[in-house]
């Protein structure tokens, strides 16, 4: 069946276009043809009026195609693509990010991974595989990992295990593995069968009260991470088809981060969700998982539940040695013997998980420090051990890699860092950024500042969205007084309300802009074209009412130049704000259209909405600009000095137009994460709370190994370090003077 055209949308479109006859048939009445000069107004008549039929006729064509387009479901043979595209950026994303955390650097390390012993978080064993399930598997052999994987029957699996035991590292090992034999998986399958695309999402941002379903979840972080599945290429919905129609395996990363009613939650939610074909993987700390299965009343049905064995010396020892030089130093062979020994207790503690492996490398081995600590007085102490390196691991990092210019080295930050600075503003992301979430989303750090602080931010965005129209009201008054008065109330009245309307800006999130053109020509001037016209026909109802408007004024004042004025005002102004406006809003759109390349990343998302505002700034400059010099050249024309008069014009027309594309620029639009973040951080900054280049310092970070990136969200490489942080944060702020106010605590 044909999709419809809403009828109201034809009955506006008719309206508009016999309004728009009827007052160009009481213009051309209203003219005397025998004047040549009325020969040119009937022309500047008709030529705006056919250029708005034509956009009447496209706004309305437009809908319907729109209507048509969202109607129809992406078909099977768009969803192959979209699941290539997705399969794509996702090994590009995570394959970059496995190697900036040295995943196989030198060597994965081995731990080994059992089906859990506790058969109370399981089903019943023939709903996990047939015949008895098993599940022993080594993190060094992740191509026997990801067999086990899909010979269980529902391919569901939840890994467990306690702090630092890499159940991250592994569900991100196995996600790598999979979606490299996808292709190769998919043309195995039987037909019909669907071989979904893995993809990694922190669990911590799943509200189950606003999307109570797993897929209208997937829907959101789709769009989200991967912009590239709204590109005109894959037509609309296909991110929501993608998650409804079962070809997303979700990996769903730290259910233990969540409050403990909200994991209960989650697995209810996650039976309630998951259809018979529909696959999961998840990961959890055992105690976290075990006590939220236990407050649900259920397991997660036909998931595997598997648990990790603690690395034993000889294990560790072989790890270090292989990140050793071949001939280690006597220091060295003294910790790695104590370490084979078992004779230092806290050393054989902290080296028996993953996380303590690597900070043992990071704190001692990449600086080329002195290892004797590892065998004093701390070595007894497991727990003081750890607190002493994650004490040391900021400096020993900054050390270990000096900063570089080069582009091709990413393991490098680009600036060097104070070691104390950096443990101060990252003791305040931590602090802030929990408990409720691990996940450091740079459009949210405005919202650490204090609510008084938030709230000079938006009245400074409201006077200066108040100021200009105020200037413009006031002038327009007569006497010294009016301008004042009026203009004062038009800046507090204007201001107020764009102070109001910024309260949701510091909750948005960020906007994704590309700028290229190669071969996205006919995108922009698809874009272009389809705003004008809907600019175009907007101008109808404008001229139409500005007309009406002009002869009623001049029958109550009579005044017989009511309709000329009207008609004039209308048809030399309209067409020239609608040409402007048009083109400024086409082409922020065709910005805001991603391509199929385009995957989410912390820094990605930053430039891109910041390249956002800056677009929404040239392109109000410009518009403000145009449309003063040609309104002001309509409304009142050229004296006799005509080339100076248009120069002078042009000068007065280019500063107004600078001064409304700096004030509406950031004002207008979907989009102003980042103006709201790089406002909000300076006045962190200036309290000394966080850097002045945020985005420059998480990337560093970043490189530096301290954070890991998820999608367009960081969060910290353990959490045990973001505890360790936050801790730090909190012993500070008890200890803070009173009288040190800041913008955020």
């Amino acid at each position: 069946m044909r999709p419809r055209t809403p009828p109201w949308r034809l009955i506006v479109a008719a309206f508009a276009i016999a309004a728009l006859a009827t007052l160009v048939a009481l213009v051309v009445r209203a003219l005397d043809f025998d004047a040549k000069v009325n020969i040119a107004e009937v022309a500047a008549v008709l030529l705006p009026a056919a250029v708005t039929v034509a956009g009447v006729l496209a706004w309305y064509r437009g809908h319907a195609a729109r209507a048509a387009a969202l109607r129809a479901p992406p078909g099977e043979d768009m969803l192959a693509e979209a699941r290539d595209v997705l399969a794509h950026l996702v090994r590009r994303q995570w394959r970059e990010e496995s190697r900036l955390r040295s995943l196989d650097d030198p060597v994965p390390i081995p731990v080994a991974w059992q089906l859990s012993v506790n058969a109370a978080l399981m089903s019943a064993p023939r709903l996990i595989s047939q015949g008895e399930p098993g599940f022993a598997v080594n993190s060094a052999d992740i191509v026997g990992l990801a067999e086990k994987f899909r010979a269980l029957s529902r391919r569901r699996l939840v890994i467990t295990g306690g702090r630092g035991m890499g159940k991250t590292t592994l569900a991100v090992q196995l996600l790598l593995r999979l979606v490299a034999t996808r292709a190769a998986d998919q043309s195995a399958a039987g037909d019909g069968e669907i071989v979904p695309v893995p993809v990694l999402f922190p669990i911590s941002g799943w509200d189950v009260r606003a999307h109570p379903r797993l897929h209208d979840w997937l829907k959101v972080r789709l769009a989200q991470d991967y912009p590239a599945l709204a590109s005109p290429a894959l037509g609309p919905d296909v991110a929501a088809a993608l998650a409804e129609r079962g070809h997303i395996l979700p990996v769903l990363d730290g259910l233990d981060e969540l409050p403990e009613q909200a994991r209960a939650e989650v697995i209810e939610a996650l039976n309630a969700s998951l259809a018979t074909g529909d696959q999961l993987v998840l990961t959890s700390r055992t105690a976290e998982f075990a006590a939220a299965v236990g407050r649900a009343g259920r397991v997660i049905t036909g998931a595997a539940v598997i648990t990790p064995r603690l690395l034993s010396p000889a294990t560790a020892v072989d790890y270090l040695r292989a990140c050793l030089p071949a001939d280690p130093p006597e220091s060295w062979r003294e910790v790695l013997a104590a370490l084979a020994a078992r004779t230092t207790p806290g050393l054989t503690e902290l080296a028996s998980t993953p996380l303590g492996l690597w900070l043992i490398r990071a704190v001692y081995i990449a600086p080329g420090a002195d290892p004797t600590p590892l065998t004093g007085a701390l070595g007894g102490d497991a727990s003081a051990l750890r607190s002493s390196m994650l004490d040391q691991l900021i400096p020993a990092l900054i050390k270990a890699r000096p900063p570089s210019d080069d582009p091709a080295d990413h393991f490098r930050p680009r600036t060097r860092l104070d070691a104390l600075a950096t443990r101060r503003y990252l003791a305040y992301l931590a602090f802030h950024f929990q408990p409720t979430t691990r996940d450091i989303a740079w459009w949210r750090i405005a919202g650490t500042a204090s609510h008084g602080f938030r709230l000079g931010v938006r009245l400074a965005f409201g006077l200066l969205a108040g100021l200009v129209p105020g200037i413009v009201i006031g002038l327009m008054s007569e006497g010294f007084a009016n301008v004042w008065v009026v203009g004062s109330a038009s800046t507090v009245a204007v201001g107020l309300g764009v102070g109001f309307a910024a309260r949701s800006w510091f909750d948005e999130p960020p906007g994704y802009a590309e700028l290229r053109l190669r071969g996205r020509t006919l995108l922009l001037l698809r874009s272009l074209g389809r705003h004008l016209a809907r600019w175009l026909g907007a101008v109808l109802a404008f001229a139409l009412g500005a007309t009406i408007a002009a002869e009623i004024v001049a029958a109550v004042f009579e005044v017989e130049a009511g309709f000329e004025v009207g008609a004039s005002l209308a048809f030399s102004f309209g067409p020239l704000l609608a040409f402007g406006g048009g083109l400024a809003v086409g082409l922020v759109r065709w910005a805001e259209q991603p391509t199929l390349t385009l995957v989410r990343t912390p820094v990605s998302s930053w430039r891109a909405d910041r390249a956002l505002t800056l677009l929404r700034v040239a392109a109000g400059a410009v518009f403000g600009s145009a449309a003063t010099y040609l309104g002001g050249i309509a409304l009142f024309g050229v004296e006799n000095d005509g080339l100076l008069d248009l120069l002078a014009g042009l000068a007065a027309a280019v500063i107004v137009g600078l001064v409304f594309g700096l004030v509406a620029g950031p004002i207008v639009g979907r989009h102003h994460a980042w103006l709201v973040c790089v406002l909000s951080v300076t006045g962190l900054a200036a309290a000394g709370r966080l850097p002045w280049g945020i985005m420059r310092f998480l990337d560093d970070c970043h490189r530096l190994t301290l954070l890991r990136a998820a999608g367009p969200v960081y969060q910290f490489r353990h959490a045990e370090l973001h505890d360790h942080l936050a801790a730090v944060h909190t012993r500070t702020r008890t200890s803070r003077a009173p009288d040190e106010a800041a913008p955020g605590g």
